[in-house]
């Protein structure tokens, strides 16, 4: 009998038409083998994090229960990738057709090559907070603190949410 655990997911695009590639990555999400989508948060505009010269992203995150283990959950975030299109390689904080980030499976610390959890960069970015908190707001991220005091810490700087 499998375990079946809560997962997250960060959302992200600026390329095409990125409304609807999120909204397609959401329906993806639901359908992966081993997972079901229980959460997602609506859409946020956001300045883009690397290079100035991109358009702006539109973000999101998603919350699955999922009885996949890391890597293979990992592993399934990039095929879902790759199938909507992302192309290989891409600019660190460069502009893309999608962005999946695992941010967090349980309460699991992961610290390999390929995979960290919970993800690095998740305490920092108001990008990934204010749309986690619109369903986990007391989220605890190990190490760093519950989502909605880290959402208030960083601000909302540069960040809108969308009317859908």
């Amino acid at each position: 009998m499998a375990l079946w655990r809560p997962a997250y997911v960060a959302l992200g695009a600026n390329l095409g038409y990125p409304a609807a590639q999120l909204r397609e990555a959401f329906e993806r999400l639901a359908a992966l083998p081993g997972c079901r989508l229980v959460a997602r948060s609506r859409l946020w505009r956001s300045a883009p994090l690397g290079p100035v010269n991109q358009p702006e992203f539109l973000n999101a995150a998603a919350g699955l229960l999922t009885a996949l283990e890391p890597q293979p959950l990992l592993d399934a975030l990039k095929a879902l990738e790759v199938g909507m299109g992302r192309a290989q390689p891409v600019v660190r904080w460069g502009p893309r057709v999608i962005d999946l980030d695992l941010l967090m499976l349980a309460d699991l610390r992961v610290a390999e090559p390929a995979l960290t959890l919970p993800h690095p960069g998740v305490h920092e970015r108001n990008f990934v907070l204010y749309p986690l908190a619109e369903f986990a707001p007391e989220l605890w991220i190990p190490g760093r603190g519950r989502v909605r005091r880290l959402a208030a810490e960083v601000g909302a700087a540069g960040l809108q949410p969308l009317s859908e």
